[in-house]
């Protein structure tokens, strides 16, 4: 609450203690207000509301141009303001001052919150005393920082006291006096707003009232129990002692938190003491530091060691303290960043657009109104005085007026003007509109792709926790280019350690900063992201052709084109997550309100195939995220570059970090621990049948995490004689060589009536010979090149076997002869029967495999096109709707195509039934991969 008042001579003896009450009041109260802040001022306006009459106002001197808000409010009511720089001099009353005070005529004097030295002749001088509020329950902490006593001597219970002024500090007898308990996690500002400000204002006008009414006690203070406790606005106070127990510790600090910080010093291996202050304490449950960095403070015989975390220091009984950000000079930073910021020098300003010279007149307006003195870079929000409530205007008008996302922490960690300019215009590039985002620094390892008339910078570390970092060991493994079988870049290869870290950053972000970002600056962000993945639509595009062989016409209609269509469905979702109300039947005569709530499950593991690297990243994600998740995505281990150039433009999204992380790495390692991983509590896969089964039994043993799954297909397409031929086969090529077969919808087995077979055919084989293939940046190519090397071989084998076991293959089958890179033929097997091994397996390749069906059996038919243990997809082509419909009641898959195929749609849930696996990815259904639903109920 601050400081207490200070009287330095006895009250008069109409105040004399007495245990009983005041005669009636005869005359009038009239009130002066002494004392200053928005507390003092709320008490003005709630005498006000309760109609008593205030003569004079009594506040502190302005600061430069900037008067106390208690003064401003006072003037705003016509009330007389008095300001004052000292009530004494030289320890005598400054006769002009007591002369303008008692102009007022006050027969009351309420000091709600007073840091002033007030002489004995104006306490005195009212005929009905003087009243103070003291933040402690007295004769508990008397002096000037009871309410940071209260917290550093561990006590139960808090509260507030409003006393009779007497000549001594916090000595005179009690009016009344309310209490709260102490939470775990309470600190001096949780105590304040929570009980002793809003219980303390209207405590001041309940005291008034019982004055005005004759009723108003007097309780002597008893000296059993009573404590002076020393300031801590004096600095040799505020040094917190390492060598006690680590309540203690943690006790201290959180007693110092927000202002002033409890200060140490830290030894630096140089000999250099470098002074700074703690905050955001809390008691841990860790024993261990396995990779914690050792941190030396002056005159602690304990260890302390940063992590990612923090700063966990020990206490003398062994246990650990943490601490989240600690103060180096004017700068606040996250205290896991110590070792990293020691070197770091101040960031080079930024050169202003006309725009942002604009916005930067409009911020040094908004800094002048609250703070009242001329704004330059160093100017220091909070050494010119400014206070929570002023927090709170800056950080709402810059929101309103500049309409970019910051906080309180933003303020905290760059106070000085220079620093916030820096970090609001930061933000504001990494927004939506015109070149925002595109001056952020390269600070990071990366490649350099030179292509499609571009020089593309790729990053290829690690993402956790908002920036890009090597693994564990430094250890990388290498990419590789399909077109030309040639090396790429190194890319981090994510250790069981590294993997740790982002869980841990994700579960931090999910509990801490994601919690403040409400669902409507979610989508927000989200809106942002995508529009920058439009702005950047060209190079996400080429990067995946090189990366994954994708042809860079369709990378950039589908791969990134659709993975902008999810960021912008599903960040118009995020606010629109509800529950619902369900009638019960209660038992009489009570009443029962039950309703449901939906809320985001926690951490999020996405484990995504080579096949659309940015598409199934962002079909996953952009639902997880929109229902409040945090994610650590492990994309496919040989096409890991556009999830890495993503996780860029999140931070230019401006995107918390913590909240999006990436791994790269191997499925075996990477992959494994994130399914093993027990802080993960839900896993999303798209990748084969025999490694989901692995996947789920992980998921199962680790902690019974949610899990959904998108694996093999083996998709069947019934072609009518009754259909369309020319679109048929038109789209029949496409349902098997659309992104070169590596599809999980692609059809597996195309079933053609035999009145059409062979013209089907003849069809197919003469449209494979127009298409194109080859460099898949090359805008006339149709059929890129296969993903990687094993995948190619994995091909060659499938057709041999298709060969031996009796199948005829009349085009492909084939690595293409006399090519650089993985080029496979497309390929056309025909007379292929039910027991082969190409009809019941899945190629995940342009391998089309044709088998014939007699129309008088649609039953039969319908058998054939179940009999798999897949059930991903399906098609049909036929002018009969009858037929159609019959067909898509019967077949067992979760989408299923009628006269088209492959066309899938953001809004529309896509997933399997049977080995394909369960859970939807895209539409509405999706977030319920990524929600969970709390039932609550309300007896009343």
């Amino acid at each position: 609450m601050g400081d207490p008042v200070k009287s330095d001579a006895k009250t008069n003896g109409f105040h004399k203690a007495t245990n009983g009450h005041h005669q009636q009041q005869q005359e009038e109260l009239k009130i002066a207000i002494i004392g200053q802040s928005n507390f003092a001022a709320e008490v003005l306006e709630l005498l006000l509301e309760r109609d008593h009459l205030i003569v004079g106002v009594f506040t502190i001197a302005d600061k430069g141009a900037r008067e106390d808000v208690l003064a401003t409010v006072a003037r705003q009511h016509g009330i007389p303001v008095f300001k004052f720089s000292a009530w004494r001099r030289k320890g005598v009353p400054i006769p002009e001052v007591l002369e303008q005070y008692r102009s007022v005529g006050a027969n009351l004097n309420v000091l709600p919150f007073c840091s002033q030295f007030i002489p004995m002749e104006v306490i005195d001088g009212a005929a009905y005393g003087s009243i103070c509020y003291h933040p402690s329950i007295l004769p508990l902490h008397r002096g000037a920082s009871a309410i940071s006593w209260t917290l550093i001597e561990g006590d139960e219970r808090a509260g507030f006291s409003i006393f009779w002024a007497d000549d001594g500090l916090d000595t005179g007898p009690i009016l009344l006096q309310k209490q709260c308990p102490v939470y775990g996690d309470d600190t001096l500002d949780t105590l304040y707003k929570r009980f002793l400000y809003p219980e303390g204002v209207t405590a001041m006008a309940e005291a008034v009232d019982m004055i005005a009414a004759g009723t108003a006690p007097k309780i002597p203070q008893t000296e059993i129990g009573a404590s002076y406790d020393p300031a801590l606005f004096r600095e040799e106070n505020q040094y917190l002692n390492l060598n006690q127990p680590a309540v203690r510790i943690f006790n201290f600090i959180r007693g110092l938190d927000s202002v002033p910080g409890a200060l140490a010093v830290v030894q630096m291996e140089d000999g250099e003491e470098v002074p700074v202050r703690l905050y955001g304490a809390s008691l841990s449950a860790r024993r261990s530091m396995v990779n914690g960095k050792p941190i030396q403070f002056k005159g602690s015989t304990g260890s302390a060691f940063v992590t990612r975390e923090g700063i966990f220091i020990t206490g003398t009984d062994g246990s650990l303290v943490r601490v989240r950000r600690i103060k180096r000079g004017n700068r606040v930073i996250p205290a896991g960043e110590w070792f990293e910021q020691l070197g770091t020098t101040k960031a080079t300003p930024l050169v202003l657009t006309e725009k942002e010279q604009e916005q930067d007149t409009l911020l040094r307006s908004i800094w002048k109104s609250i703070l009242k003195v001329e704004i330059g870079p160093e100017t220091d929000f909070f050494a010119c005085g400014a206070g929570s409530m002023d927090v709170v205007r800056l950080v709402e008008e810059v929101k309103d007026t500049l309409e970019v996302p910051i906080d309180n922490e933003t303020l905290f960690m760059a106070p000085m003007y220079g620093e916030f300019l820096q970090e609001v215009i930061q933000r504001m590039r990494s927004g939506s509109n015109g070149d925002r985002g595109t001056n952020i620094p390269l600070d990071f390892k990366h490649v350099v792709l030179k292509a499609n008339r571009r020089q593309i910078a790729v990053p290829t570390q690690l993402f956790i926790n908002g920036r890009f970092v090597d693994a564990e060991g430094a250890k990388t493994i290498p990419i590789v280019n399909p077109t030309n079988e040639q090396v790429i870049c190194d890319v981090a290869n994510a250790s069981k350690v590294d993997v740790d870290d982002a869980v841990q950053a994700a579960d931090e972000a999910f509990h801490g900063v994601w919690t403040s970002v409400s669902a409507r600056e979610r989508g927000q962000l989200m809106y942002r992201l995508a529009e920058l993945m439009e702005q950047h639509r060209e190079e996400l595009a080429t990067i995946e052709s090189i990366d994954s062989g994708a042809v860079y016409t369709l990378a950039l209609k589908t791969h990134v084109g659709m993975s902008i269509d999810a960021w912008r469905y599903y960040a118009g979702w995020a606010d629109k997550i509800e529950g619902s109300t369900i009638p019960v039947s209660p038992a009489r005569p009570n009443r029962v309100l039950t309703f449901t709530k939906k809320e985001p499950i926690g951490v999020c593991a996405l484990i995504t195939p080579w096949n659309y690297p940015l598409m199934m990243l962002s079909w996953k994600m952009a639902a997880c995220i929109a229902a409040g998740n945090t994610v650590v995505i492990k994309p496919a281990q040989v096409c890991p570059l556009t999830a890495l150039k993503f996780a860029e433009l999140t931070v230019r999204a401006g995107f918390p970090p913590g909240v999006i992380n990436v791994v790269t790495g191997t499925g075996s390692l990477a992959g494994q621990a994130l399914a093993d991983h027990p802080a993960v509590r839900k896993l999303g896969f798209t990748g084969s049948t025999p490694i989901g089964k692995r996947i789920m039994a992980s998921c199962a043993e680790s902690n019974i995490k949610k899990c959904s799954m998108e694996l093999g297909g083996k998709s069947p397409l019934v072609i009518f004689a009754d259909c369309d031929l020319e679109k048929a086969v038109r789209l029949g090529m496409s349902s098997v060589f659309f992104n070169k077969g590596e599809n999980c919808i692609a059809a597996g087995r195309l079933f053609v009536e035999d009145r059409i077979h062979d013209e089907f055919v003849r069809k197919v084989i003469r449209g494979i010979k127009t298409m194109k293939i080859g460099d898949p940046l090359d805008r006339a190519t149709a059929h890129g090149p296969q993903n990687h090397l094993a995948h190619l071989e994995k091909l060659q084998e499938y057709c041999a076997i298709g060969v031996k076991e009796g199948a005829k293959l009349l085009y492909g089958g084939k690595r293409v002869a006399k090519m650089e890179g993985l080029f496979f033929e497309p390929t056309v097997f025909t007379d292929v029967e039910d027991h082969m091994y190409i009809a019941r397996e899945e190629s995940f390749g342009p391998i089309m495999v044709i088998s014939k069906f007699h129309a008088s059996d649609f039953d039969a038919l319908v058998a054939r096109a179940n009999s798999t243990e897949y059930g991903l997809a399906s098609g049909v082509f036929t002018q009969d709707i009858a037929k159609a419909l019959r067909f898509a009641e019967r077949v067992e898959a979760g989408t299923v195509f009628v006269n088209t195929y492959n066309k899938t749609d953001v809004a529309a849930p896509f997933g399997g039934f049977k080995q394909s696996g369960f859970g939807k990815d895209l539409g509405k259904e999706a977030l319920n991969e990524y929600l969970k639903t709390k039932c609550v109920t309300v007896e009343y």
